[in-house]
């Protein structure tokens, strides 16, 4: 690596997970994963620690680096601090130049953002007084049916005909209803399918309320969940651009900004 690459960090300290990416110039070195702990700045540690063993760079070798998420105030060696709001605009348009409607599902609350040509954020809309459309209702649901989140999505998927409905609205109303849907003998897959769709449809509600602009782009956890994407992209009658890891799209956000920030700094 060159004197003059210019290597920067973004960590994003979620509800639910903690993300890192290292940045050298544009390019995106490694990045890592970890479930959020107790002490956020533990995690913010272990998860830049992680990322920095996939190189052969050290924590002198980063410029500067930015945090953002839930847990952002608990960076100790974050130089800077930028909400996630700010942060997905500027990955998402990393990865998809055109965006304008970005939807962030993460675990404590669901995003809706609209953003200008350069990635910067032109307004927003967000959920965060109800766990509907969020990453922790999954998690409900999960524990709920014993089934791994990673099979959720394809399950749900895997029904003849419209899913019975659940209140999309309330975690906790939705957690009622599919027991009772349960012991009344509905198919495990169905009652996925009628929690994926109330999560989508209420999703929808937000994006509709800012008001969606191509192109589209998902990112957050949810993402990764098929059932409810399909869902989402039905309702809106558009196809959702996901990167190949969109729960990284935040701290590559803010891993940009922190170039930005030392760029100037230094001018």
């Amino acid at each position: 690596m060159s004197e003059d690459n210019l290597v920067t960090a973004g960590v994003d300290i979620g509800s639910l997970a903690a993300k890192a990416v290292i940045l050298i110039d544009k390019t995106i070195l490694s990045y890592s994963t970890v479930i959020t702990g107790v002490d956020s700045a533990e995690t913010a540690n272990t998860v830049l620690d992680l990322a920095l063993e996939k190189t052969k760079l050290t924590r002198s070798d980063i410029k500067f680096v930015v945090g953002t998420g839930y847990g952002r105030y608990q960076i100790p060696f974050a130089n800077k601090n930028v909400t996630e709001i700010t942060c997905h605009a500027r990955g998402a348009h990393y990865f998809f130049p055109k965006v304008r409607t970005v939807l962030d599902m993460g675990g404590q609350d669901c995003k809706a953002i609209n953003c200008d040509q350069d990635g910067k954020v032109k307004k927003f809309l967000m959920n965060d007084k109800c766990a509907a459309g969020t990453g922790r209702s999954m998690e409900v649901l999960s524990k709920l049916l014993g089934v791994p989140l990673e099979d959720i999505g394809p399950l749900s998927l895997d029904i003849k005909g419209e899913p019975p409905q659940l209140s999309n609205y309330c975690v906790v109303f939705a957690k009622s209803e599919a027991l009772l849907l349960i012991r009344g003998g509905v198919p495990r897959n169905e009652v996925l399918a009628a929690y994926c769709d109330g999560l989508a449809r209420r999703i929808i509600l937000l994006i509709k309320r800012i008001g969606m602009e191509e192109d589209f782009v998902i990112s957050g956890g949810i993402a990764k969940n098929i059932g409810v994407v399909k869902r989402i992209e039905k309702y809106l009658g558009t196809k959702a651009n996901i990167c190949f890891e969109p729960q990284i799209v935040g701290a590559v956000g803010a891993a940009l900004i922190a170039q930005d920030l030392w760029l100037k700094a230094k001018k």
